[in-house]
């Protein structure tokens, strides 16, 4: 018999049958992705852990730490929740959290070459890894932090090490016509995909008036608002989405079957940014879960939903369950139909529809991951969809910007809350406020777990010790 498990977004599926202690490996033979697979695999086999159980889970969790392992990993949330194992003392080689204003700042020049280089290392071609850096560097310039930095490592490096992506594959044509295209990216880097593609619907949109673009066979393609400036930057009105691990329960559904889907819009102004509305269509993301369990706080009501169709609040219950596969995430509206929730679901299937029904794509458990008999990594082969519309097709591009301006400017100009910050502002205006910010401080805050992942780079990939032997925040 097997059981389905739910994993930061991720199912595994693993069997029933207990786990023994004297299983794991020798920790002085262990990497921290081994000891972390050693720690997922008592998990899925032990539902019910008994207190030898939990024993082992806090030894193995310690080694984890003093591996390296990610401070802000979900492992360690679920092991103070689930197991009840909390660290003694600061784990080895983990530096002290310092102060957002003492964290040093590094040039995003500076950062954008050491992640081309990265790339570079895997086999990147040298054009595909300067595309590749610019998609990540640009999310933290916008202050989406998220997706930047934060995700070389555990979402691209890691993968490329297990297998399930690849770096260097070709971007094949599957069909096309003037003003659309179907492509398969066989499973490469999505961060060289998304760019290529979203080109070939703007220069479709720019012979014909639109262009339409869908994708399968991708991966993680980084912020979805890249590829909605890349249009309006060209004077195009820009969309894109792309389906992701199954999250979302459907309206008064309670299993995940949904990706937390962005669906997104590019749209030029008058501005000194574009109108860009990048979100997902779920209420929340686990990543905030793990963080109001670390603050101590409840789980806004409305956004988590159990198997049992219950609204839930408690949020290291919420980390628990899902560690079960009990509860799921709702889409934008909450739960159920009140505050509207049926929208938020009707705008993720959308997005879910877009990215397979074009391309005979996956979804749900079919890009979870995880391979169901062995529970080992898996590919993720997503769908995404590019659409670009030429303005000056239908209207002068001044007069279209200038429309658009007028509007949203009257929006910033309206009237204010009177118990709010006393400001309004429209999409891409935050955004560009980080820009700002993080312009005139010279680049990007670089945290500790970050710190540490830069030198883990550093010291496993060719080549990058020579040319990095001592980073900015180094002393």
């Amino acid at each position: 018999m097997l059981s389905i498990l739910l994993l930061a977004g991720t199912f595994l599926i693993v069997g029933t049958t207990a786990f023994h202690p004297q299983e794991f490996s020798s920790p002085t033979m262990s990497s921290s992705a081994e000891i972390r697979g050693e720690l997922l695999k008592l998990i899925g086999e032990n539902t019910n852990p008994d207190e030898t159980v939990k024993s082992a889970f806090a030894t193995k969790l310690k080694e984890y730490a003093a591996a390296g392992g990610e401070s802000n990993d979900v492992l360690f949330a679920i092991g103070k929740t689930v197991y009840g194992a909390e660290l003694d003392q600061p784990p080895a080689k983990k530096a002290k959290a310092a102060p957002a204003d003492e964290l040093p700042v590094v040039d995003f020049d500076y950062m954008k070459a050491f992640m081309k280089d990265v790339f570079l290392s895997y086999g990147v071609t040298p054009e595909n890894a300067e595309v590749c850096a610019d998609v990540l560097i640009e999310s933290d310039k916008r202050g989406i932090d998220s997706h930047g930095l934060g995700r070389l490592k555990p979402i691209y490096c890691d993968r490329m090490d297990n297998g399930i992506l690849f770096p260097d594959k070709p971007i094949d044509i599957v069909s096309e016509s003037e003003t659309t295209a179907l492509v398969d990216g066989n499973l490469g880097l999505g961060l060289y995909i998304g760019p290529h593609c979203m080109q070939m619907a703007i220069d479709k949109a720019k012979k014909h008036g639109v262009g339409f673009v869908a994708v399968r066979n991708s991966t993680h393609y980084g912020i979805a608002g890249y590829y909605a400036t890349m249009a309006s930057s060209q004077g195009c009105v820009g969309l894109t989405g792309t389906n992701a691990r199954p999250s979302i329960a459907p309206t008064f559904g309670v299993e995940p079957m949904l990706g937390t889907n962005p669906l997104t819009f590019g749209i030029p102004s008058t501005d000194e940014w574009p109108f860009v509305i990048d979100c997902a269509t779920s209420v929340n993301q686990r990543g905030k879960i793990e963080r109001y369990a670390r603050e101590g706080l409840d789980t806004p009501r409305g956004a988590v939903i159990d198997d049992q169709g219950i609204e839930r609040t408690d949020t290291e219950g919420i980390l628990r369950d899902m560690v079960l596969g009990k509860c799921a995430l709702t889409p934008v509206g909450g739960a159920g139909d009140k505050m509207g929730g049926y929208k938020g679901y009707g705008w993720a299937t959308t997005v879910e529809l877009l990215c397979t029904a074009f391309q005979s794509g996956p979804w749900g458990e079919d890009i979870c991951g995880l391979d169901r008999a062995t529970g080992k990594p898996k590919p993720m082969p997503l769908g995404h969809f590019f659409l670009a519309i030429d303005i000056e097709k239908l209207c002068p591009l001044d007069t279209f910007k200038k429309n658009s301006g007028e509007f949203l400017k009257a929006l910033r100009e309206s009237r204010k809350a009177p118990n709010g910050p006393g400001r309004i502002w429209t999409a891409g205006e935050p955004e560009n406020d980080a820009r700002v910010q993080r312009t005139e401080q010279g680049g990007m805050k670089v945290n500790v777990p970050l710190q540490k992942n830069m030198a883990a780079l550093r010291e496993s990939r060719p080549g990058l010790k020579e040319k990095y032997a001592k980073f900015p925040f180094e002393s």
